[in-house]
């Protein structure tokens, strides 16, 4: 134990000895902790607890929770130190570990006596950037994405383009150290074992109820993929729609009865006694195993309405109010143009005419009029994909355009989708394809099949968009930077670091996991999702050409898409009334940012606080050049030079780890869990594209190439167990407005900026159940509609929700 005050060696120069006495075990807490007691012995002029030095003598690592301290023996003499921290045994590790208590300081504020050890503490996490990382470490720094191939690998080799530089723009993620890949000298060796180096801390914790059985569960999951690709018929479709209503419906024939442990704990052990079984299954009998060893839940857009898929209302109201409420923007010019070389891919006119809109709206207005009305929305994927269509069209089992999607604003505020514009480059064989489609095109059945067959095309490029953009990129890749940062600058007793570290939880974790399973090569993302092996180098391109900072937050996102302007009193207008995304999401934002806002100004009182900060702005600076490296040099970096500036980017940054991506995460299974609603990729070129036996084919069995279109039947089981995962809370989940840090505790203006904060996430939880209940709100309200209730906050026992997604928004990107 050390004091806050200034040591004697400060003017002596003999080291200041701390306090010590050895802990003795005296009872359990409950079923997860144990509870040790220490007595020491203080001399009067010691002074004020400054800090707790930690050795663990055991011969295995312990989490230690809390140390109290009751310098006067009595409850209210009580100084906490919060830890929730891995301490390694000393035979591992030497060093004693600090911990500091709740109360939190800037760096010219620290105790004298403990400036010494809050610089030290930083070093130490910082490390040398030398060596390989050991599971123990806690040291955070940063690396390009070099470890998503396996060249190594001596049955499959597999190389992957490195993410982050000049070539391939992209945020960095932690350092691990490991060697280069013999084979390819610019790739880190993947690891041999089930597991990615992140800081100790960082990691999944045994009482994280399901943490160990997720990466289990994983793990197991990417064997099973592993083991579809030596299974015959692994490209076969649903014979029929009906047959897709059987993932559900039929409680998959010869299910056991799920054991005590409920449904994750069923799958695992079911996975452990029947993979190797499974694999040696084919055709019919492969897909009959997986139902067996998956149970999967019919999603809530399918269980409210067997028929919402296929209504083009439905379709558009999902681009406002589904899964990826993130992509849509207002057309301010028609024609609508392209900004890619004219040579290489075609004219920059979108073949979307005037008369054809006119056409489609019944000439109620004239285009000049509905662009000058805010009238016309677009889905517009037509840049970010079309150079990739060719490679893409290389692989085996999927295809891609580029695409257009236009819909108009009705009077009713709905919107109605009018047409849809696929395009395919030229190539050195064949001139350059593109067509436009509308809601029953010529009037005709044909005309009729052909606009559905367009609309699953658009699907599965939105669906790509959002897991590699929306999801993937803006919330996990880009937020890994700023946690790398923090740990590396901010002292743990620092108030910034103290206001974002609930928003950073497990999430380091959860990117390794993504790397080892998820987004590698011949992972799940890959073979699930339209551009395939080029998925995670999309996602660098839409980094380069889109992301931005100072856009993330949701006002600036909505204003750049052209879905909000900012009146003059500062408040914001939306282009649709009813955005059920844009009105929940801003009412939460307006509570975040009030609550940083009233965070930074208690704790800086004049500017020149921010400025003088060395903590703070050696974390920023470390974000801009180093986390986010190939964008450091943008003029759009904020300053963080001023109050307003500050909480702006701790309010961007709270932001995407909490609202942002609940809109994008708890929506997966429950709206795209029917694969026709959300098809992760298109396996056949249009009909009208190919033309000669393809459009015979179609005019004969329009249904059959349909289903053709969607994934197949071994893809789409893929693709709903990890939904299914992804989409589910924690069950020791940190929900916004419910978690209180100690460290908020310890300061009465701050605890009470808190519960002001808390308080206005219940009326936000009242102001959505009201919109979702408004029969004029007809974006989230109507027969068989799903409300949208992904950004209502949780407002009682997360478990008691009907849905998963409304059980609330947590704090960090978790799952």
């Amino acid at each position: 134990m050390l004091t806050s005050s200034a040591p004697n060696w400060i003017q002596t120069g003999q080291e200041w000895e701390p306090i010590s006495g050895a802990v003795k075990h005296s009872g359990r807490v409950d079923d997860e902790w144990d509870m040790y007691e220490a007595t020491f012995k203080v001399p009067g002029s010691f002074g004020p607890i400054g800090a707790v030095q930690v050795t663990n003598y055991h011969h295995s690592e312990m989490l230690l929770g809390d140390i109290e301290v009751f310098p006067t023996g009595q409850e209210e003499s009580a100084v906490t130190f919060h830890c929730n921290s891995w301490i390694d045994p000393s035979h591992c590790t030497p060093d004693k570990r600090v911990f500091f208590p709740a109360r939190s300081y800037l760096p010219s504020q620290t105790p004298k006596g403990v400036e010494a050890l809050r610089k030290r503490e930083l070093e130490i996490l910082r490390g040398t950037g030398c060596g390989e990382r050991k599971e123990h470490d806690r040291i955070y720094d940063y690396d390009v994405y070099n470890d998503l191939g396996n060249p190594d690998d001596e049955k499959n080799p597999t190389t992957r383009p490195v993410l982050g530089g000049k070539e391939h723009p992209y945020p960095r993620r932690c350092r691990t150290g490991r060697p280069r890949s013999k084979k390819d000298p610019f790739s880190e060796e993947r690891s041999h074992k089930d597991h990615i180096y992140v800081p100790r801390d960082e990691a999944f914790t045994e009482r994280k109820m399901g943490a160990f059985d997720t990466k289990k569960f994983m793990s197991q999951l990417h064997a099973l993929t592993t083991g579809i690709k030596t299974a015959k018929h692994k490209d076969q479709s649903f014979p029929s729609l009906s047959a897709i209503d059987k993932l559900y419906d039929d409680n998959f024939r010869n299910q056991p009865v799920q054991p005590e442990g409920g449904k994750l704990r069923f799958v695992i052990d079911l996975l452990e006694t029947e993979l190797l079984h499974l694999f040696k299954l084919e055709g019919a009998a492969f897909l009959e195993g997986i139902r067996r060893v998956f149970k999967f839940e019919t999603p809530e857009i399918h269980d409210r309405d067997k028929f919402a898929w296929f209504r083009d209302e439905e379709f558009a109201r999902q681009t406002i109010a589904g899964m990826n409420p993130l992509s849509i923007q207002l057309v301010t010019e028609f024609p609508i143009k392209s900004k890619l070389d004219e040579a290489t891919y075609g004219p920059a006119d979108s073949l979307i005419t005037e008369e054809l809109v006119e056409e489609q709206i019944r000439r109620v207005m004239t285009v000049e009029e509905a662009v000058a009305n805010k009238k016309l929305f677009m889905l517009d994927y037509h840049d970010l994909l079309l150079p990739y269509v060719l490679k893409v069209r290389k692989l085996e089992g999927t295809t891609l355009y580029g695409s257009r999607a236009l819909f108009f604003l009705t009077a009713d505020g709905t919107l109605r989708p009018i047409a849809i514009e696929l395009t395919r480059p030229k190539s050195k064989r064949k001139p350059q394809w593109r067509q436009v489609f509308t809601p029953g095109c010529d009037g005709s059945v044909t005309g009729s099949w052909l606009w559905q067959l367009a609309k699953a095309h658009v699907l599965a490029h939105d669906a790509g968009v959002h897991q590699l953009v929306s999801h993937w990129l803006r919330t996990h890749a880009c937020t890994e930077p700023y946690i790398i940062a923090a740990n590396r600058q901010l002292s743990q007793m620092h108030p910034v670091y103290r206001l974002l570290h609930p928003h950073f939880r497990f999430t380091m974790e959860i990117n390794a996991q993504a790397r080892a399973m998820l987004i590698n090569a011949d992972g799940i993302i890959e073979g699930s999702f339209a551009p395939g092996e080029y998925s995670i180098e999309l996602s660098s391109v839409a980094y380069d050409q889109q992301w931005r900072f100072d856009m993330e937050a949701l006002p600036e996102d909505l204003i750049r898409r052209g879905m909000a302007v900012r009146k003059e009193n500062g408040e914001l207008e939306l282009a649709i009334e009813d955005y059920p995304y844009a009105n929940d999401g801003l009412l939460i934002w307006d509570a975040i940012k009030e609550w940083a806002l009233t965070y930074v100004e208690h704790y800086y009182p004049c500017t020149a606080d921010i400025v003088d900060d060395e903590e703070l702005q050696a974390w920023w600076t470390e974000v801009r050049t180093k986390g986010h490296a190939d964008k450091q040099d943008e003029p759009w970096w904020p300053e963080l030079d001023s109050h307003e500036n500050l909480a702006q980017a701790l309010a961007t940054i709270m932001w995407v780890t909490s609202a942002h991506h609940a809109a994008v995460n708890f929506g997966q299974y429950p709206m795209a869990g029917y694969i026709p609603n959300r098809p992760t990729m298109a396996r056949r070129n249009m009909p009208t594209e190919m033309g000669g036996d393809d459009m015979r084919a179609f005019v004969e069995a329009p249904e059959k190439v349909l289903l053709d279109t969607f994934p197949s039947q071994y893809q789409s089981a893929i693709v709903l167990a990890i939904l299914d995962l992804l989409s589910t809370h924690s069950s020791d989940e940190e929900y916004m407005g419910t978690h209180e840090e100690p460290s908020w505790k310890q300061d009465g203006v701050i605890r009470q900026a808190f519960d002001k904060f808390k308080e206005r996430t219940r009326d936000i939880v009242e102001q959505v159940d009201e919109w979702n209940n408004d029969p004029d709100r007809k974006n989230r309200h109507g027969a068989g509609m799903v409300p949208y209730v992904l950004l209502r906050p949780s407002d009682g026992d997360p478990t008691d929700e009907k849905m998963v997604m409304e059980m609330g928004i947590p704090n960090s990107i978790s799952i």
